[in-house]
């Protein structure tokens, strides 16, 4: 691209972005930067269109929204109130052994550091970085694959 390029191209993008959605995490941070509820929604959101990860994590936070209250609910109730997110089964699950550390290690709160969310089943960079920026206002960028793959053209 041209330097005098640039503006066009800005403009362009700005006439697009005008019709694209929030992801699903960043509508549960419009309601409220409660660190919880962005961590599960972005386990959620792990291989899963934002389309359907927004409305199943509005249907799990409608019944629980503390780690405590989670594991109320059960295997059961949390697949039906996540399905049809991919490998429900396998998040319901990962939801509850999260819940299960926060409520024994963490007295109920998410850490706000990066390396401590690290350590929890099922958390990887991008969902801690998640946490930690959305969640806690901390410095910091989220990266995934997509991102990898242009930067590398």
């Amino acid at each position: 691209m041209k330097p005098e390029q640039i503006h066009e191209a800005i403009r362009i993008l700005r006439n697009l972005s005008r019709h694209w959605t929030s992801p699903a995490v960043s509508q549960v941070t419009a309601k409220g930067k409660d660190p919880f509820k962005i961590f599960l929604s972005t386990v959620l959101s792990l291989r899963t269109k934002d389309d359907t990860t927004g409305p199943a994590s509005e249907r799990l936070f409608a019944l629980a929204s503390t780690p405590r209250e989670i594991l109320k609910l059960g295997r059961a109730r949390i697949e039906r109130a996540i399905y049809p997110v991919g490998f429900y089964r396998v998040k319901a699950a990962t939801l509850l052994e999260i819940c299960r550390v926060l409520v024994r290690k963490y007295n109920s709160r998410v850490p706000d550091d990066l390396d401590e969310l690290l350590k929890l089943k099922g958390v990887g960079r991008k969902t801690a970085n998640l946490v930690v920026t959305m969640g806690y206002g901390k410095p910091g960028i989220c990266v995934d694959t997509h991102v990898r793959r242009i930067c590398n053209r």
